[in-house]
This record gives structure tokens, C-alpha cells and sequence, in this order.
């Protein structure tokens, strides 16, 4: 049964919606009759549907779903290792933040062997909107989405340069987009810049944020230079998920 999954995983299926079953068994190189049985065993798991109109098979909701639970616990089993990376590298804290809403939750983090850096976030949730990874986390989104999230009203500042609007995130984001990270100085706080870069599952959707945070006169100077290197990061953390650079990235409406 796992070679009429991957069947049905490959790029064939999913540019025409699913496959029948004389195409299966053809790509499998199995009997019309066996594939037909292996796929009602697979459709009663939920592990393949089979549209009512054109009678073509495709991979399932629920599939989806363990591949979500597996790519999530991954993330995490991955996380460690890259940040440590990341320190190692740039000599400043690290995270692993996913996105709650208009937040952002740190759910690892890696210290930086600096005296003077910025604190522990692990468990903490703080606004999206001006912070790197709240940014990373938004890279898909337009400004109709923004609002829709967010809110078309003024935004707290908690430093002198975030965001007021939904608007002018969107311009922020739109600039971070052409990068492949962002970068926030003076946002959440005077004198904290950071970087951020957003990791992706095997779908492509953006599922946590890779970022590096520290004062601004240790890292303020090589903004650029730490972008590149959280970016590099999160692709290659986001292609042991199953990303394909390849795929193409939408935005949400």
C-alpha cells in the first residue's frame, strides 16, 4: 500500500486532483484488482478519499494529519542541534518560536555565552507584530489577512519603531518577503534588534520561526550578515521537514 501513497503523493496527482485507478495500477505495476481493494482498505482508514464526480482517488485528510503530528515532533527533535548552530555562529541567543494567534511563543531556546543578552523567552508570549519572528511567522500573510488577525485598529508600540497598523506590516512584511528574513530593530524594545527566518513543513506552510536576538550595539552592525546566516538555518531545518524549495509558497487571503 505505500507505492500507491507515494502514487498518489507525486506531482502527477496533485496537478490533476488525484489519480484513477487504472493509472495507479500502472504506476505501481500491480493488478487493476488489487489496487482497486488496497485502495477501499486505505479509503475506510481515511488515508485516501475518492471524489464522487470524477471517481479519482487522492491522499486523505487524516494522512495529512499524522504527517502534521510527525513534522511537529520533528521540529522539535530538530530544533536543539540548529540552534546551538546559530550560537555557535553568531555568538548570540537563539529560538524556535511558533505563532498563537497575534503572538509568538518561544518554545526553544539557546543562550548566547555573552554576559549581556537578551532574556530567557522560552514559554512567553509576545505580540507578532513587532518582533523578527512574529514577522518570520507573518511572511505569507497580506494586509487583508493582517487585518483580519489583527485588527484594524492601532497596534500597541512597546518600542519607538514598531508597527501602529495592520498597513504598515504589511510593508514591513512585504520587504521581508523579498529578503527571506526579517529584521525588527527599536520594535519591541529601544535598544533589541533581531533577525528571523521563517522554517516550513512538507506542505510548505510556515510552521515556526528560526531567530537571533541581542543588543543593538553587539548586533546591530551585522544585521545583514545574521540574516543571511537564520535564513540558511531555516531552509535547511525546513527541507529535513520535507520542504521542497521548489514548491510553490501562496498567500493567505
Amino acid at each position: 500500500m505505500i507505492d500507491i501513497l507515494t502514487a498518489l503523493g507525486a506531482p502527477e496527482s496533485a496537478s490533476t486532483g488525484g489519480l484513477g485507478v487504472v493509472r495507479i495500477s500502472e504506476l505501481v505495476g500491480r493488478e487493476k484488482s488489487q489496487v482497486s481493494r488496497a485502495l477501499r482498505t486505505l479509503a475506510q482508514a481515511g488515508l485516501v478519499e475518492r471524489d464522487a464526480a470524477t471517481r479519482e482517488y487522492r491522499l486523505g485528510w487524516r494522512l495529512f494529519t499524522l504527517a502534521a503530528r510527525v513534522a511537529d515532533q520533528r521540529l522539535l527533535g530538530l530544533g536543539p542541534p540548529v540552534l546551538r548552530q546559530l550560537v555557535g555562529a553568531l555568538g548570540e541567543t537563539a529560538h524556535l518560536s511558533v505563532l498563537d494567534g497575534g503572538d509568538v511563543i518561544t518554545v526553544l531556546s539557546e543562550a548566547s555565552p555573552s554576559v549581556v543578552r537578551a532574556i530567557e523567552w522560552s514559554g512567553r508570549a509576545v505580540p507578532a507584530h513587532c518582533t523578527s519572528a512574529g514577522r518570520a511567522l507573518l511572511l505569507d500573510h497580506d494586509e487583508r489577512s493582517l487585518h483580519a488577525l489583527l485588527g484594524a485598529g492601532l497596534m500597541p508600540a512597546p518600542g519607538p519603531r514598531a508597527p501602529r497598523d495592520a498597513t504598515e506590516l504589511a510593508r514591513r512584511i512585504a520587504a521581508a518577503r523579498v529578503l527571506g528574513y526579517a529584521v525588527v530593530a527599536d520594535e519591541f524594545e529601544a535598544g533589541l534588534v533581531g533577525v528571523a527566518a521563517p522554517v516550513r513543513d512538507f506542505r510548505g506552510r510556515i510552521v515556526a520561526a528560526l531567530n537571533v536576538s541581542a543588543p543593538e550595539f553587539r548586533l546591530g552592525r551585522r544585521l545583514d550578515d545574521a540574516g543571511g546566516e537564520v535564513r540558511t538555518a531555516a531552509q535547511a531545518l525546513s527541507e529535513r521537514l520535507g520542504w521542497n524549495a521548489s514548491m510553490e509558497v501562496g498567500t493567505h487571503g
